[in-house]
């Protein structure tokens, strides 16, 4: 089993589609991956040899910015957003869409589910 970037890579998958398996990588990105290390990206994850994924993981130490450090440069981007105080920050700190969409209607993903403010009206008016 291949284990590249900290991640355990799928045995039975195509490595291109194996590499998205690491946090920031997409499938553009594994096949210019695959491509610089000059792996066949047909073969499939548990047919690598040790040397093709120590190229592997050669191309993806150049290109950088993959799992734990994407990571925590986003968080680090947010959080300088909220500590200046910006729109998109503020946005953040509500959880609240922060690219433009309506919340009117929709957005109960970022907002959660919907609190039942007439429901609890209702009841409060029963028990008098």
């Amino acid at each position: 089993m291949a284990r590249i970037a900290g991640v355990d890579l799928p045995p039975q998958k195509r490595i291109w589609i194996g590499l998205t398996a690491i946090y920031g990588i997409g499938q553009a990105r594994a096949r210019k991956l695959l491509a610089i290390a000059r792996v066949d990206e047909t073969k499939k994850v548990k047919d690598l040899t040790e040397e093709e994924v120590n190229r592997i993981r050669q191309a993806i130490e150049q290109q950088g910015g993959v799992e734990g450090d994407l990571r925590k440069e986003i968080q680090m981007n947010i959080r300088r957003l909220i500590d200046i105080q910006c729109y998109r920050g503020m946005r953040h700190r509500r959880n609240l869409p922060v690219r433009g969409q309506r919340t009117h209607t929709n957005a109960r993903t970022r907002k959660g589910p919907r609190r039942g403010a007439v429901a609890n009206k209702k009841k409060a008016a029963l028990k008098k």
